[in-house]
């Protein structure tokens, strides 16, 4: 049978679309598999469906640790530093954008040279000073995990300040005329006309923010002592005990369990993933 060219395309993408799909669905599915297997068999097939299911990871993910901390004690914890510090981020990292994006003023160049250049500067570099300064301020260990959550109140991630501008960039000043003319002033501006326009970047923001701060393992081990204040990431390690053996079924339970709110957040923004565009004609 004679295929067109086009349909010879479209069996083409068909075929590369399913390949892609199962090589980003099939560690999620093993993972999930793996949470009822047993050391022997997790090690012996690579396949989906367990052989010998058992149930005992997800039983002891949920068990305390120590005592102290226990799953969702951990995750609880974790919510404390990530919804703060994601309100934050987007206030300051919205007002610094639209500040660079918006406005003249003296010495713009060289702190916008400034701003681009911190994108090159690894963190591992800014650990020192800043435990020093957070230990002189009293906040090591802090109840309310302030070294991990007021540094968001002053735009610290440059690389989420410099694609707001480039949002920002992309919006017709006419917006900003027309508020002018209504009697709207900078912040009115900002927020009745501009932010609207923002809301696809804005949540893009908020979700790699999210991702940082629940994947970030570093902070919380420099700055928390407690271990009843310990976030996920913290736990996670916890739960690997490197000198008598673990069951890894109990470390991926844990981890499926850290992945379900993600994965529920990432299909409630899809609404918002077309960008917001026409009302003015340039």
């Amino acid at each position: 049978m004679h295929l067109s060219r086009p349909a010879k395309a479209r069996i083409l993408w068909f075929i590369l679309l399913t390949a892609g799909t199962v090589v980003m669905v099939y560690p999620l599915l093993w993972l999930i598999g793996a949470t009822f297997r047993g050391n022997t068999e997790l090690f012996a097939s690579a396949g989906i469906i367990p052989l010998h299911p058992v149930f005992d990871g997800w039983r002891r993910a949920f068990s305390d640790y120590g005592g102290q901390i226990n799953l969702m004690r951990a995750l609880r914890n974790t919510y404390l530093i990530v919804i703060p510090k994601v309100v934050l981020t987007l206030i300051s990292v919205t007002l610094t954008a639209y500040g660079f994006a918006r406005f003249q003023f003296r010495g713009k160049r060289l702190l916008t040279a400034l701003l681009f250049s911190t994108v090159f500067l690894p963190q591992t570099v800014l650990y020192v000073p800043q435990f020093m300064l957070f230990h002189r301020l009293g906040w090591i260990d802090s109840s309310a995990y302030l070294p991990l959550i007021v540094p968001a109140a002053f735009a610290g991630d440059a690389v989420l300040v410099i694609m707001l501008m480039q949002f920002f960039r992309g919006i017709p000043k006419a917006y900003d005329e027309a508020a002018a003319l209504d009697g709207c002033n900078s912040l009115q501006t900002l927020w009745y006309v501009l932010v609207p326009l923002l809301r696809p970047a804005l949540v893009s923001v908020s979700i790699l923010q999210l991702l940082w701060t629940f994947n970030d393992y570093m902070g919380p081990l420099l700055y928390v002592r407690t271990p009843a204040r310990y976030p996920f990431s913290v736990f996670v390690k916890l739960s690997m005990d490197a000198d008598s053996g673990f069951e890894w079924n109990r470390v991926l339970a844990v981890c499926c369990m850290a992945m379900l709110p993600q994965i529920i957040l990432y299909f409630v923004m899809q609404r918002f993933s077309a960008p917001e565009t026409g009302g003015v004609k340039e």
